[in-house]
């Protein structure tokens, strides 16, 4: 996965003609940390667990990202999400600069005690590096609401009273925000209405299918469901279901559950594979899921009009061609799945001026803000004669590269 931001930079970069000075400092992480995190165990058992949080840079404000828990979580997976969180950061106007972190774990294998001493363990382990003018952290992939309160009540502890603004994504009840839950999947659904207007097509007669039914996929589905579109198919991890008539989402969600209930024992579609979900004929494709998904081997059999990235880095630089040349439209990650950090900043606000907003007021500031990054990303696109990836790219690369030439080199 960091080749792949690596990657995408460099041809950004080329395309900007980026001073190499600054090509070689915004190619890799400002800070990395790697902490080994032991726990005992229920059992009285010791295992320890490798931890990450990386910062990639902060030239615009203190770095933000999340927080996944995952097996597969490593070094260069983190330092990529950071890269990518850097640029969506500054596409959409935020004061922040990236960051990310992890732990190598699968969360569905530990026990509640077990996972709130991992969580506490690795927030003492990393406290150096986090706060509210520092570092935020977020939940992601393996973490929810319950982690990031103990992750906030551990660093309150260390310096002795409570702290809200270290983490955003927070219960309402220790200074969460509205809003916040299904952030990134209403910004989803936002930017595709927005492409939808620009081609000319109708959300009444849209056909979506979603790959990966956790926080993202599962709430782009519900609010596309709503906008009356026709949710075709949906899938997690162990396959999906398919309605040709369209899925009936709420009775979905209420009978779904990734532990004790995979998608296909609801009832409500047929049974199919992910790689035949992401080829099904349809309006829009929200890949929603893991990181590689589209790639050169099932490029060329995607049948969407709009691909709208609600995962970050699903689709490879290889295949990005592919969908060019089969003129599909194409919303990139750092724009699509933006939603989630500008609720998040919207939380970060609320918890440092103690002053709280309603949950409309969120839903259209987030319209506003993704709505206005979404025209000025198409305009740049044609402006410079490049693709959305591109234009969100040589965007948010742009405005690091200034903040960082009107600051200077220190010493």
């Amino acid at each position: 996965m960091f080749r792949l931001a690596v990657a995408q930079f460099e041809e950004a970069a080329d395309r900007l003609a980026l001073d190499p000075r600054l090509r070689e400092r915004l190619k890799l992480p400002q800070r990395a940390l790697i902490v080994s995190i032991p726990i005992r165990m229920d059992d009285g058992s010791v295992k320890v667990y490798a931890g990450y949080r990386v910062q990639h840079d902060t030239a615009l404000g203190p770095s933000k990202g999340g927080v996944r828990f995952h097996p597969e979580v490593n070094l260069g997976e983190v330092a990529a999400l950071a890269m990518w969180m850097t640029w969506k950061c500054a596409l959409v106007g935020l004061p922040y600069g990236g960051a990310k972190g992890g732990i190598r774990v699968g969360p569905e294998k530990l026990s509640r005690s077990e996972l709130e001493r991992l969580t506490r363990r690795y927030t003492a382990e990393i406290a150096p590096l986090i706060g509210p003018e520092e570092d935020i952290a977020a939940p992601d992939v393996g973490t929810n609401a319950q982690v990031m309160a103990w992750m906030m009540d551990t660093f309150s502890q260390q310096v002795g009273y409570a702290v809200p603004g270290v983490v955003t994504g927070k219960p309402l009840a220790i200074g969460g925000s509205l809003g916040r839950e299904d952030a990134t999947g209403r910004g989803v659904v936002d930017v595709i209405s927005e492409a939808m207007q620009r081609l000319n097509l109708k959300m009444a007669e849209a056909t979506v299918v979603v790959q990966g039914f956790g926080n993202v996929g599962m709430h782009t589905a519900r609010i596309v469901h709503q906008t009356g579109a026709k949710v075709l198919a949906v899938s997690d991890a162990k396959g999906g279901i398919y309605n040709s008539g369209g899925l009936d989402i709420p009775t979905l969600i209420s009978r779904y559950n990734s532990k004790t209930r995979p998608l296909d024992d609801c009832k409500v579609g047929e049974s199919m594979t992910n790689e035949e979900l992401l080829q099904l004929p349809c309006s829009v494709l929200v890949p929603a899921a893991l990181s590689e998904q589209i790639t050169v081997r099932n490029a060329a059999r995607l049948r969407c009009r709009i691909l709208a990235e609600g995962a970050n880095g699903p689709t490879t630089l290889e295949a990005d061609r592919i969908l060019e040349d089969q003129g599909i439209f194409v919303i990139p990650d750092i724009l699509a799945n933006s939603g989630g950090v500008i609720v998040s900043y919207f939380e970060w606000v609320q918890d440092v001026q103690k002053y709280f907003w309603t949950e409309q007021d969120i839903r259209d500031r987030l319209h506003a803000i993704i709505s206005s990054a979404f025209q000025r990303t198409v305009e740049f696109a044609q402006t410079r004669n490049v693709s959305m990836r591109m234009a969100a790219l040589m965007s948010g690369i742009d405005k690091i590269a200034q903040a960082h030439l009107a600051r200077g080199l220190y010493p």
